[in-house]
């Protein structure tokens, strides 16, 4: 019993901390690596270390090979990107939303199958988890050499944008030649390379975005709670071995939990996508009760003592927390541009791992409190307490506020599938009509009684269908590529093919002619006088 209890320490306090402090070291070199060889190395790479962590967890005998172990599990983590990277490198944007939906579907439907073939080969047929080990080692072994048949991309978002569109920019030794001041050097030159860099450009255009209230509320969100549900998902399987000691394989559910947990996250993320509710005023109230909802899961986990109860508990945490990631992903990425919304996600990320490492170091490192994985569980479901308690006074807050400035008018329902061409296209037109509604009569020229009857001039047909049709979109896996908003046949010809095309003041309908209206209006108003 003392050798079985200095093996649970062991793998709690000292080889499961190494995974969140080597996934920190890799992340941020993993993402310049991936956008710099162009996703099909780092691939490849991947597939490498899966292979390295079964062979060490087959041949591995102690705790330095353990932890050798997570430094390799570390960077498969951090590959991940390589692979929903490299996929939409390959398809146009108008792509983007079947090829998001088909690249989770084949994620969830990897987890799901693993889990529930391992769970039948454990159960029925009497399988040892040495030889399920190997069967895994096998499969990993297979997608090595699938990723040597894979095509390299020619371009990628950062690093390698291609020559096209690019205006060609003067050498140092030019620039110097051409100012030869003190304030002309090299040094001047390169600050202006750094400031028209495409990453100054984007964390430029970062802080501005930060000031959205949903943009800074989300990514909070995304940087707190998935950094407490990592946590969670990583010793949750300690904390099983630890209810049910059992040394019977075919009596370990494990297998069948990972599945459940799988189906039931994805039919809440698939749910997520037909909720509509006023985001700006419920999105904290609605983050609060799930954040509290998972306070309490864990916090049952953490006491119960029967193995059936954990596995419920955990099905439900963790179909809860992916209830809110495509909603999260959304309110994220619906205004952003795409490789913007690529740098919010690897910041957030990378914050998120940063707080996962903060706590791991505290609570379950042996140079820390080196808690047990019971009492650890009982801090993370008070820190999902006081997260939910944060998010709950915030969205007090703002009702208080909203109570306090009297707007009493609804707010606009959350368009689930708006892209950002059509919500700049919406503020342009409300904006054009609002001028239209400002010009005064004395501006107006004097027209024939026949104008009012709503005749726009040569064309008015075609330019009015172009008013009417809704505007071209093209949907993104993590960010919306802005598409060009609604326009004239004139702006068309005035603007060339890569300039941003203004949309133009709608045409008003038959019959409703602003300047016909006023015209009649006013000869009303004089009949009404004599």
């Amino acid at each position: 019993e003392n050798e079985v209890c200095s093996i649970h320490s062991e793998v709690t306090n000292e080889i499961t901390p190494v995974l969140p402090y080597s996934y920190l070291a890799v992340l941020v070199p993993m993402f310049l690596l991936t956008d710099y060889l162009r996703y099909t190395p780092v691939l490849l790479l991947q597939g490498l270390s899966y292979v390295s962590v079964w062979l060490l967890l087959l041949l591995g005998r102690s705790v330095a090979h353990m932890q050798l172990m997570e430094l390799f599990y570390s960077v498969t983590m951090a590959a991940r990107i390589a692979y929903s990277s490299y996929i939409f490198s390959l398809v146009q944007p108008a792509r983007y939303q079947r090829v998001a939906s088909y690249s989770r579907a084949a994620v969830l439907l990897g987890v799901f199958s693993s889990s529930v073939l391992g769970q039948l080969l454990v159960t029925a047929g009497g399988v040892s988890f040495s030889t399920l080990n190997y069967i895994s080692l096998a499969f990993l072994t297979f997608s090595v050499v699938l990723a040597l048949f894979l095509k390299r991309p020619k371009r990628s978002l950062f690093f390698n944008r291609g020559t096209a569109g690019r205006e060609p920019s003067a050498s140092a030794s030019e620039l110097e030649r051409m100012n030869p001041g003190a304030g002309g050097k090299l040094g001047r030159a390169l600050r202006a390379a750094c400031a028209d860099s495409v990453l100054a450009r984007m964390l430029r255009e970062l802080g501005v975005s930060l000031r959205r209230p949903q943009l800074r509320l989300w990514s909070l969100w995304w940087v707190f709670n998935s950094a407490g549900y990592y946590l969670v998902v990583y010793y949750v399987h300690i904390l099983w071995n630890e209810v049910d000691p059992t040394t019977n394989s075919a009596r370990v559910y494990n297998g069948a939990a990972d599945a459940a947990s799988t189906l039931l996250g994805a039919i809440t993320s698939f749910a997520a996508g037909f909720v509509k509710i006023r985001w700006a005023r419920w999105s904290k109230l609605l983050i609060a009760g799930v954040t509290v909802t998972q306070a309490g899961l864990v916090f049952f986990l953490s006491h119960t003592r029967h193995i059936w109860l954990c596995y419920a508990a955990f099905v439900l945490f963790r179909g809860s927390y992916q209830f809110l990631v495509p909603i999260a992903t959304f309110q994220i990425a619906v205004s952003l541009s795409k490789e913007l919304c690529a740098l919010v996600f690897g910041v957030n990320t990378f914050f998120a791992t940063i707080v996962k490492t903060v706590i791991t170091f505290i609570v379950s490192d042996i140079r820390g409190l080196g808690l047990p994985v019971r009492q650890q569980f009982q801090l993370y479901s008070v820190y999902f307490l006081l997260l939910s308690i944060i998010y709950f006074l915030g969205a007090v807050l703002d009702g208080v506020r909203h109570c306090q400035r009297g707007r009493h008018q609804p707010l606009p329902l959350a368009q689930d599938l708006r892209s950002p061409a059509e919500e700049k296209a919406t503020l342009a037109l409300s904006v054009q009509d609002k001028d239209l509604r400002s010009l005064p009569p004395a501006q107006s020229p004097r027209l024939s009684p026949e104008d009012g009857l709503g005749a726009t001039g040569p064309g008015s047909g075609e330019q009015r269908q172009s008013d009417l049709a809704p505007a071209p979109q093209a949907a993104g896996f993590l960010s919306l590529v802005p598409a060009p908003s609604a326009y004239t046949p004139g702006a068309a010809q005035a603007s060339g093919p890569d300039s941003e095309t203004c949309p133009q003041p709608a045409v008003p309908p038959p019959g409703i002619s602003t300047l016909g209206l006023q015209r009649r209006f006013s000869v009303s108003v004089q009949n009404v006088s004599q």
